[in-house]
């Protein structure tokens, strides 16, 4: 059977998420239930808030049980070898940020083919990179990246706009994406690097 690019870029997202779900979990010591739990909500939990906002229903987890098993057989992989793995926060940091790219880039072409504006395109797809993280951090009753000064869903939105520019440009649509993925996947690891971040307001 033969995978499209959007199949290949979901199912890519999926492991990912489910990957960085489930080291986030392991680093606050939860049992394998809990790591899995952690790993799906991370997984789907944009794309749930998507598809609802569209209509879209039921989602594409509901409808394809094939995402859950994936999402299972990566989790539990991902705790059995977890003593194989020596930097959980580089680890971690990498497959979310990776994750947050595939998902960005999904929700995009996913507002596109409901024949949505640019603009809406770009904020369904900050939800769905954003929102499994959102419910990942608030589970484990950590402060979520995206409410701290961390270029998170800043990176989702500039990698929106460029995806626009670069078809605007006339560029082919798979090589736009994987720009794009690459592009918000860059933007954060140099915005950690050098501790670049959005101002903070406050007293």
């Amino acid at each position: 059977m033969q995978i499209s690019t959007i199949q290949a870029i979901e199912i890519l997202g999926t492991i990912s998420f489910a990957i960085s779900g489930s080291f986030a979990a392991i680093q606050r010591r939860l049992d394998p239930f809990g790591v899995l739990i952690i790993a799906f909500v991370t997984s789907i939990g944009g794309g749930t808030v998507r598809d609802l906002l569209l209509g879209d229903t039921p989602v594409k987890w509901m409808r394809d049980v094939n995402y859950c098993f994936l999402i299972l057989a990566t989790s539990l992989l991902t705790f059995f070898f977890r003593k194989h793995i020596k930097k959980f926060k580089v680890t971690l940091f990498v497959f979310d940020s990776l994750g947050l790219g595939l998902f960005t880039v999904l929700g995009i072409q996913k507002g596109i083919a409901y024949g949505l504006s640019p603009g809406i395109c770009v904020a369904l797809g900050t939800i769905t990179g954003c929102f499994g993280g959102i419910i990942r951090d608030t589970l484990l009753n950590t402060i979520p990246s995206i409410f701290r000064q961390e270029v998170y869903a800043t990176a989702c939105i500039l990698g929106g706009v460029l995806y626009f520019l670069l078809l605007h440009f006339d560029l082919k649509a798979d090589v736009a994406k994987i720009l794009v993925i690459g592009f918000i996947f860059a933007l954060r690891a140099i915005a950690v690097k050098y501790k670049l971040s959005l101002p903070r307001f406050g007293y």
